[in-house]
């Protein structure tokens, strides 16, 4: 995506906060009692239907039932006390016919008052409905792209690394760095956002309650096991019986495990998957224009999402309930990566790579200045290459190995925000996240930033991909996306300092093995 694409991305998004907003809280309640008075209609019209095909119609049909035997009984001949029993069932029947006639009466009564008092809020409950669709039409056409992209995408990042057994001890020891990492970072992430719970007040009962409900009923061992082999359906799992089922269903753990071996495997074949290869990476480019294309409806998207959600709530009166869980949710997720970036990475820079973290973010201040600015790893890329090689003195030839690799691979920062994200939009929902939830949260989080860098907002498509592996709905983006721009600045940050220490870290062991292979 080129520099005006993101500008024009970046001035209707923020367009479509402020008027989204605005009309929500202004326009919402009287949206959200044009939402109640249409949901009275639908039930009164619901029960209305549901009495006259349970009780109306068996009744009208026993009545005629019932007249057809009084008279086949009176042409028949038989004898006077037979008919009179055959009358008195009659009888019983017309009554049961009347009351239910009188009762369905009642009920188209009800459903008259109900459309008569939705009348004057019909216009309103039209617009709702055209701009909660325009939200509702950017999340489908995004979740279209979500198992073709990821699949493509993660392909395309093992293809970046070559023929995987010839990877050698520095690729395998800079893969084992990121995922590790990476798998820390989520880990951060999933804790905080548990114990915080801004998605529920600071109780935050429901979702640690139901983490220790699965634990208890499940098991830890039994809880890895059903999410790796579900044997339950073909389609779930990491190692699905079936890859087009679970394309069909949504299994993105599923399609990221296939998708890993898959590309493994196509670097091994040598020239004879040179074709498919390019295929893919050909595949990878036009599905990436598609969501560059999809992207450009994220303000219409935005603004629909957030107007209906506002709506839905109530409107002003729930404006300060929302961004006060924001708030929280911007908290936990800021916290999260400053555990990650000032603790976690600065404690690996000085016990693996034997250098002073203060020292070294000193030298990777430009670079982390690009990556805030920018919010793209890739983008910042050439200066981070350049601070590690110039300003910190690691070696070329670690640093141009390192490095892209891990602005293809490495997303700490995205891994972590994505784990937080899910879980906060669950709690939100009063969708408890179980052991097994949270296994999935983490595994798929930690394997969909393999890839990810090259996609344009990889924050908000990963966001999907993640709710689309534990079934919450798409439509809690909305709460998101009002402050995710600041946010995509502070996690690529963390993306880009987690690159560069790795490359620091990879740099100190091969000039030890390097030492030691001389010695010897």
């Amino acid at each position: 995506m080129g520099k005006k694409g993101r500008q024009f991305i970046f001035l209707g998004l923020l367009a479509a906060l402020v008027l989204g907003t605005l009309l929500g809280t202004l326009k919402g309640a009287s949206m959200h009692v044009a939402i109640e008075a249409h949901d009275s209609v639908m039930e009164a019209a619901a029960a209305r239907r549901s009495f006259d095909y349970e009780v109306l119609t068996p009744a009208r049909k026993i009545l005629e039932k019932e007249k057809l035997q009084q008279d086949t009984l009176v042409n028949a001949g038989f004898n006077e006390t037979i008919r009179a029993e055959s009358e008195i069932d009659l009888a019983i029947a017309k009554a049961r016919v009347e009351d239910a006639e009188s009762a369905s009466d009642k009920n188209k009564e009800l459903e008259a008052q109900a459309r008569s008092a939705y009348a004057p809020h019909a216009p309103w409950y039209s617009a709702f409905s055209i701009i909660k669709f325009s939200g509702k039409l950017f999340l489908n056409l995004l979740n279209m792209l979500v198992i073709p992209l990821v699949a493509v995408s993660i392909i395309t990042g093992i293809l970046s690394l070559g023929d995987v057994r010839h990877v050698g001890r520095t690729g395998l020891r800079t893969v084992a760095y990121y995922l590790i990492t990476t798998a820390i970072a989520v880990f951060i992430g999933i804790v905080l956002v548990n114990v915080i719970a801004p998605g529920t007040g600071m109780e935050g009962s429901g979702v640690i309650a139901g983490a220790v409900r699965g634990k208890e009923a499940v098991g830890i061992l039994d809880t890895v096991l059903r999410v790796f082999v579900n044997t339950d359906s073909i389609a779930k799992g990491a190692f699905p019986k079936n890859i087009i089922a679970a394309m069909a269903e949504m299994n993105v753990l599923g399609v990221i495990t296939f998708s890993l071996i898959f590309g493994a495997a196509l670097t091994t074949i040598g020239e004879r998957g040179r074709v498919v290869a390019d295929f893919i990476t050909g595949l990878n480019e036009v599905i990436l224009k598609m969501v560059h294309w999809v992207l450009l409806l994220l303000p219409v998207g935005v603004f629909g999402l957030i107007v209906s959600r506002l709506a839905e709530v109530g409107g002003g009166a729930a404006v300060w309930v929302e961004l006060t869980r924001v708030a929280w949710y911007s908290i936990t997720v800021v916290l999260a990566l400053g555990i990650h970036g000032v603790i976690v990475i600065p404690l690996i820079i000085f016990i693996f790579a034997r250098r002073n973290p203060l020292n070294y973010l000193k030298h990777l201040a430009p670079a982390l200045l690009t990556a805030f600015s920018t919010a793209s790893s890739s983008a910042t890329l050439p200066t981070t290459i350049e601070c590690v090689e110039e300003r910190a003195k690691v070696s070329r030839r670690s640093a141009s190995f390192v490095l892209p690799i891990g602005a293809t691979i490495n997303m700490d920062g995205t891994a972590l925000y994505e784990a937080v994200a899910v879980i906060f939009i669950a709690q939100v929902y009063g969708v408890p996240m179980d052991m097994t939830m949270l296994v999935i949260v983490f595994l798929t989080a930690t394997l969909a930033a393999v890839g990810a860098a090259g996609i344009p907002e990889a924050g908000l498509v990963t966001m999907v991909v993640v709710l689309n592996a534990t079934g919450l709905p798409l439509e809690g983006v909305a709460l998101l996306l009002s402050i995710d721009w600041l946010l995509d600045r502070c996690r690529t940050t963390v993306n880009v300092w987690g690159d560069a220490a790795g490359a620091a870290v990879i740099d100190r062991y091969e000039k030890t093995a390097e030492g030691s292979s001389v010695q010897s």
